[in-house]
């Protein structure tokens, strides 16, 4: 694809693949955290028996697939631009180095050929998006993109019950993969329905495959909770979102720098507590994605 989309030979000959994406290695996390982390996941897909991709822009290229010098490139930098649908471009076009946020690492995917996508948490509404109209153009994308996201919910700082609302009406699937409830990122629990719910890979395989003979478009999002030990339930984490929530307000923080500010923030909060289930959150994710991957191409 005129040089700028370079799939990684072993990406390109596997029959199962998950693609990873990097912004949790360069805004979600503190080094070594990140690379130790992004490492990690990368086993877990491996063990589910598929093969992953992590995505980010190296040197005006989209990439699909990491070494481990590259990843720890990614994790040690500085200033690296994180990329939406908006920027991808520019970030290819001006040869430096990005990394890919939810809605930019599902349009790689697509153009690598890869279905499947884990990540920790999608954007979504923010809060007082009536006034700010911020939203997170991972909503679009899910409703543009056909690649299947396998998330731990929406990231719980947001407004979850418009998140909710706004996938309805872009035609998302909204999956609960063995629960009833939409999980809230840190949380198993919101005190929201999830609209679907399914309870093994080959169910979900066989809905993505129905959906993709049907023509329907647009991406499919898979809702794992967090594992049962690793969570921080919801009326304790509420305190410490509203506490960083108005430190981003007062501070006047918009755009792109609100989540990443955000979360740091809490891990600062929680005494390194959410960046402990952030982590498990993930990996949790991966394995999902891998076994779903694999039931797929058995499909």
């Amino acid at each position: 694809m005129s040089g700028w989309l370079q799939v990684a030979s072993e990406v390109r000959e596997a029959r199962a693949v998950v693609a990873l994406e990097s912004t949790i290695i360069t805004h979600g996390m503190p080094y070594p955290q990140n690379l130790e982390t992004a490492l990690a996941v990368e086993c877990e897909v491996r063990a589910s028996g598929a093969v992953p991709a992590t995505i980010a822009v190296l040197g005006g290229t989209m990439r699909a697939g990491l070494s481990t010098d590259e990843l720890e490139q990614l994790a040690t930098a500085r200033n690296v631009r994180k990329l939406s649908r908006n920027d991808l471009a520019y970030g290819v076009a001006s040869g430096g180095a990005g990394s890919t946020t939810v809605a930019a690492t599902m349009i790689c995917a697509r153009l690598a050929g890869i279905h499947v996508f884990a990540t920790g948490g999608i954007g979504g509404v923010h809060r007082g998006a009536e006034t700010s109209f911020d939203i997170s153009a991972d909503l679009d994308e899910l409703g543009r993109t056909e690649v299947a996201v396998v998330c731990a919910g929406a990231k719980a700082l947001l407004d979850l019950p418009k998140t909710l609302e706004v996938l309805e009406t872009r035609g998302v699937p909204v999956i609960g993969y063995r629960t009833n409830e939409f999980p809230a990122f840190w949380s198993r629990c919101s005190g929201l329905k999830v609209p679907l719910r399914m309870d093994s890979p080959e169910e979900i395989a066989r809905f993505l495959r129905t959906k993709n003979e049907m023509g329907l478009g647009g991406g499919t999002l898979i809702c794992n909770p967090v594992p049962q030990e690793a969570e921080i339930p919801a009326g304790e984490m509420r305190g410490f979102i509203d506490q960083a929530v108005k430190g981003a307000e007062h501070r006047s923080i918009t755009g792109k720098e609100v989540t990443p500010w955000i979360l740091a923030r809490i891990v600062e909060l929680t005494g390194g507590r959410s960046l402990r289930t952030n982590i498990e959150l993930v990996k949790s994710n991966a394995r999902l994605a891998g076994e779903i991957a694999v039931q797929l191409h058995r499909l």
